[in-house]
C-alpha cells in the first residue's frame, strides 16, 4: 500500500560535481537549499543580491553583474533612517551612505567575477507579482524620482503601498525577461547550466488562488524555455512539497515554509538527480562530519569527547586526503582538539 505519491525524477544528462562553481539566486528557499549544499562542501554563491522573489527581479539583477554595474550615490534612496537600494535586499541597508554603496559594489563585483566562470546557475522563482514603483514617491520632502528607482523593485523595504502598482507578470512577460537574460548569460559564459525550480512556499499575502495563479504562471513559463535550450533543466521542489509530502507537519508553524524535514527531502531528492553516486557518497560522509562538528559536548574535558574529537579528525584527515580540492580547514581545526 503506498501512502505517498511517486513523482519520478530520472538522473540529469550532467552531473554537478564540488569541483564546479554554483550560483544559486532567488527565493529564500533557494538559501535554504544553497545553505544545506555549502554545508556539504560545494563552492555555492548565493543570493549577491539579497533574496529576490519574482522574474523582474531575478532578471534585473543577473544583467546587473553581466554588465559589470557599478551603484552610485543616486541609486539610493533615504527612507526610515536608512539609506536603501530598491534593487537590494535590506541586508545591505545602513545608515552610512558610502558603506551602503561599498558593501553593495563588493558583492556586485564577487558576482559578476563568478558568473563569469561558473559551471551552474540554480535560478528559484517564488512569485509572479512584481512591485512598480510610481512615478512620485516623497519621503520626508525627498523626491525619490530618480531613474534607478523607476520601474519594478526587488524590495519595498516597507515603504507605503501606495507608492508602489503590483502587477501579475504575464507568462509572455515572464519568458521574454528570462529568455533575454539566458541570451545574455550564454554570450558571457558558455559552459554555464541552469535549473529552474519554483518555491513550494506560498506567498498567502496575495491570497491562495492568486498565489495558485502566480506559481502556475512560473511554472508554464519555465518549462517552455527548458524545452527550448538544452542547457537548461526543470528541478521540481514546488511539486515535491505540494504534491508528494501533501502534509501541514512538513511545514513551519506559519504553514507556509517547508521546515526542515521538507527541505532535506527536497535536496536528497536533488543530490539524487543532479549528482553521480561517487558525489553522493562523498556528500554523506561530510553530512556525518558536519553533524559532528555541531554536537555540544556537555563535557568537554572527558576522555570519552577527545576521543569522539581524535576520532572524528582522523575521518577528516583520511577525507582531504582522498579529495584534496575540498577545503577542510575548519573542521581539521575543531576536531583537532582532540590531538
Amino acid at each position: 500500500m503506498d501512502l505517498m505519491l511517486k513523482l519520478a525524477l530520472p538522473p540529469a544528462s550532467h552531473h554537478i560535481q564540488h569541483t564546479h562553481k554554483i550560483l544559486s539566486i532567488g527565493s529564500c528557499f533557494t538559501e535554504h537549499i544553497g545553505n544545506a549544499l555549502q554545508d556539504l562542501k560545494f563552492d555555492v554563491l548565493q543570493n549577491p543580491s539579497g533574496i529576490l522573489f519574482d522574474p523582474a527581479s531575478v532578471c534585473a539583477s543577473l544583467v546587473a553583474f553581466l554588465q559589470g554595474k557599478v551603484y552610485g550615490p543616486e541609486d539610493l534612496f533615504f527612507y526610515n533612517e536608512l539609506w536603501q537600494s530598491w534593487n537590494h535586499h535590506s541586508r545591505f541597508s545602513g545608515v552610512d551612505q558610502d558603506s551602503v554603496l561599498a558593501q553593495i559594489n563588493a558583492a556586485q563585483q564577487q558576482a559578476a567575477a563568478y558568473l563569469q566562470d561558473a559551471d551552474w546557475l540554480i535560478i528559484t522563482l517564488g512569485s509572479s507579482f512584481s512591485y512598480r514603483l510610481q512615478q512620485l514617491a516623497t519621503v520626508a520632502g525627498i523626491n525619490q524620482t530618480h531613474p534607478a528607482s523607476m520601474g519594478g523593485v526587488a524590495n519595498c523595504h516597507r515603504a507605503p503601498a501606495q507608492w508602489f502598482n503590483k502587477h501579475l507578470l504575464q507568462i509572455t512577460e515572464t519568458i521574454e525577461l528570462l529568455d533575454n537574460t539566458i541570451h545574455q548569460l550564454f554570450y558571457h559564459n558558455r559552459k554555464v547550466r541552469i535549473i529552474f525550480t519554483v518555491s513550494p512556499v506560498r506567498h498567502i499575502r496575495d491570497g491562495v488562488v492568486e498565489n495558485n495563479r502566480s506559481k502556475a504562471r512560473l511554472i508554464e513559463a519555465v518549462h517552455h524555455l527548458v524545452n527550448k535550450f538544452d542547457r537548461l533543466h526543470y528541478f521540481p521542489s514546488y511539486e515535491l512539497v505540494v504534491d508528494v509530502l501533501r502534509d501541514y507537519r512538513f511545514f513551519a508553524e506559519d504553514m507556509v515554509h517547508p521546515n526542515y524535514l521538507a527541505t532535506g527531502f527536497v535536496l536528497d531528492k536533488f543530490l539524487q538527480t543532479f549528482t553521480s553516486a561517487e558525489t553522493q557518497e562523498l556528500a554523506s560522509l561530510l553530512r556525518s562530519l558536519h553533524t559532528a562538528r555541531k554536537h555540544k559536548a556537555q563535557h568537554p574535558e572527558t576522555e570519552a569527547h577527545q576521543k569522539f574529537l581524535a576520532a572524528h579528525f582522523n575521518k577528516t584527515k583520511e577525507l582531504q586526503e582522498r579529495y584534496p580540492f575540498l577545503d577542510l580547514s575548519d573542521e581539521l581545526g575543531y576536531f583537532g582538539g582532540g590531538q
